[in-house]
């Protein structure tokens, strides 16, 4: 059972976790006196494979993992403090630390990993209109000129294709429009992410000039790729809100954005009763390129959460022998 990406309350999670136990208990308090069953979430259903692969191992240690709904990232970490949920498998490390401090920190989570390692971020435009303006960093589109390049309503400023409220990105994305003084000519797009993303594809086919922000791993970049059809814009300084401090630089280039792990971020309590599932999470690593390999099945066609399922449980067979280690592991600690 999956979700369009919504602003929610934590009872509003707590009602749609009902909905979703009630398939395999007899409601929430059912699944909070069972403590077989765990309840997790993640933010796009691109990071549904990640979570299924955890939730199989979860599975293999005797527990009943509920698939998982879609939601923000910051309803998600409160409702996990908050015992609602159990555990993502998608928090961004530090790009997520924000929400990490405001729902109470190591007093009430505990970030476990790293699942996914050395996951990018940044802005990109075209490769064609690159090369014709000689347009290489972020702070060129402080010239309206070059601007308007990438204006696609009219008012002359650049269309930048963000982040949603309820993401991380969208806090940096907003920190570097103030702090590279780009508010005049650029407009942070901030409706959503895929939509926009499909129609900067369109554009891009069409030859017309695109400008947005992405991350690793995902499709859109095998889409877009990088070098190819298009390139990184670096940043002219590095420029991070509070918590966001990290390594900016990757090939050589300032991509303005931390190199972030993905960690398992999970509810103190709920780690410290379950003792395997916690070794579990430890030790369970994803190469990134097996995610984004994964996400482009997904953008062929294969996007429902039995093809992503079916996708998981493959990944596990081509990886038994590992698995299996990290599942012996984990058993003792039960």
């Amino acid at each position: 059972m999956l979700f369009n990406h919504k602003r929610l309350s934590i009872a509003a999670v707590g009602l749609l976790l009902l909905g979703l136990a009630g398939c395999r208990t007899q409601g929430l308090m059912a699944a909070k006196r069972d403590s077989t069953v765990i309840r997790s979430a993640y933010g796009t259903l691109e990071e549904l494979f990640q979570t299924e692969i955890v939730n199989i191992g979860l599975e293999e240690l005797g527990y009943r993992p509920i698939s998982g709904s879609e939601l923000e990232y910051d309803v998600i970490h409160k409702a996990i403090a908050e015992d609602y949920l159990d555990y993502t498998a998608v928090h961004w490390n530090p790009l997520h630390s924000q929400f990490y401090e405001n729902n109470g920190g190591n007093r009430r989570l505990e970030r476990v990993g790293p699942l996914v390692e050395n996951a990018l971020q940044g802005y990109l435009i075209d490769r064609e209109t690159a090369e014709q303006y000689d347009i290489t960093n972020l702070n060129q589109l402080a010239n309206p000129e070059i601007a308007r390049l990438f204006d696609n309503d009219g008012d002359g400023r650049a269309n930048l294709i963000g982040c949603p409220p309820g993401w991380g990105c969208r806090d940096v994305i907003e920190y570097h429009l103030d702090t590279y003084g780009l508010r005049k000519t650029v407009e942070h797009d901030d409706d959503n992410y895929f939509t926009q993303i499909e129609a900067a594809i369109a554009q891009q086919e069409q030859g017309q000039p695109i400008l947005y922000y992405t991350w690793t791993p995902l499709w859109v970049s095998g889409v877009l790729t990088p070098n190819e059809a298009v390139t990184w814009l670096e940043v002219p300084y590095t420029a991070l809100p509070e918590g966001q401090d990290g390594k900016t630089i990757s090939g050589g280039k300032n991509l303005g954005f931390s190199v972030n792990q993905i960690e398992i971020l999970a509810n103190d309590a709920f780690l410290e009763a379950n003792p395997a599932a916690k070794r579990w999470f430890e030790l369970v690593k994803i190469p990134i390129k097996d995610i984004s390999l994964q996400n482009q099945r997904m953008h062929d066609g294969e996007n429902t959460p039995q093809n992503v399922r079916r996708h998981a449980e493959k990944w596990v067979k081509d990886n038994r022998g590992t698995f299996d280690s990290w599942l012996a592991e984990a058993k003792k600690a039960q």
